[in-house]
């Protein structure tokens, strides 16, 4: 084994002693709980817009952008844009990364890889500075209910032609409206690509934590997730491209960056 087998095969390692260390894990998750209190995930930006997500889901997005290398990345929930342009940047670097393998001149408007952001109400202010960032020929967005059919239409037509397809729901976190976009949207994820549920972690929150929300403890996205991989299970699903729906959670994502808002959400297409 050569020493970059050799590394690979330590951070493996690592990874699954994390897994197996409950303590850590709920350390982590008091972490994550207590964190919420401070609205932390609010406090960081992604070249120049804030992104609403802890570093750690943010650098689970950079690992699964390169692994995957998807030519669309579809995202429900727009907010202030700051994660379609963490997207956005990170198919920018794939199409600069592909240019240098090619000893070829980067023309970036020429590119593929694209972001679609839907979310029911895109503000002004937000959608504004979204069109004025210098990404914004990579990024698309569709204002309306995300589980809304004319909607899901646009997304649909700007997926023909997209190879590998990427996926991330983060608008409205009650258990219906996940399921609803888990049953629309999931079965456009690639083979070998992942369809992330965020905020997952919501089940985990004390009562007092979401008194304000529509969503709460046994109503939100993991139980939305976990229904689906009932339905899944016992009723199949047929994926866009023809074949059988089939996902399974990656926890080594989790185990990976341990502090996560999408505990069984990172949802790989098998």
């Amino acid at each position: 084994m050569d020493e970059i087998e050799n590394f690979r095969a330590r951070v493996a390692r690592n990874i699954r002693n994390i897994g197996a260390d409950a303590d850590f894990l709920g350390m982590s998750n008091i972490w994550i709980r207590e964190s919420i209190r401070h609205e932390y995930a609010q406090n960081f930006t992604w070249l120049g817009r804030p992104v609403i997500q802890v570093p750690q889901d943010q650098y689970a997005i950079q690992e699964l952008i390169w692994a995957c290398r998807p030519d669309l990345v579809i995202e429900t929930g727009v907010a202030h844009g700051g994660s379609l342009i963490l997207s956005a940047s990170l198919l920018a670097m794939l199409d600069y990364c592909d240019a240098v393998a090619a000893g070829a001149v980067l023309d970036p408007k020429a590119s593929r890889r694209k972001v679609a952001g839907v979310d029911i109400d895109i503000r002004a202010h937000n959608r504004a500075a979204i069109e004025a960032h210098p990404l914004a020929h990579k990024i698309s967005l569709i204002q309306g209910s995300s589980v809304d059919e004319a909607v899901f239409a646009q997304v649909k037509a700007l997926a023909q032609g997209h190879e590998r397809i990427m996926i991330f729901l983060d608008s409205n976190h009650t258990h219906d409206h996940v399921l609803a976009e888990l049953e629309l949207y999931a079965p456009l994820t690639s083979k070998g690509s992942y369809c992330v549920v965020w905020d997952t972690g919501v089940e985990d929150l004390p009562d007092e934590m979401c008194a304000n929300r529509p969503w709460g403890k046994g109503n939100n996205p993991r139980t939305a997730v976990w229904e689906y991989e009932r339905l899944l299970a016992e009723e199949g699903r047929t994926a866009a491209d023809g074949e059988a729906l089939k996902f399974e959670r990656d926890k080594t994502i989790e185990h990976k960056i341990v502090i996560t808002a999408s505990i069984d959400g990172f949802l790989r297409r098998i």
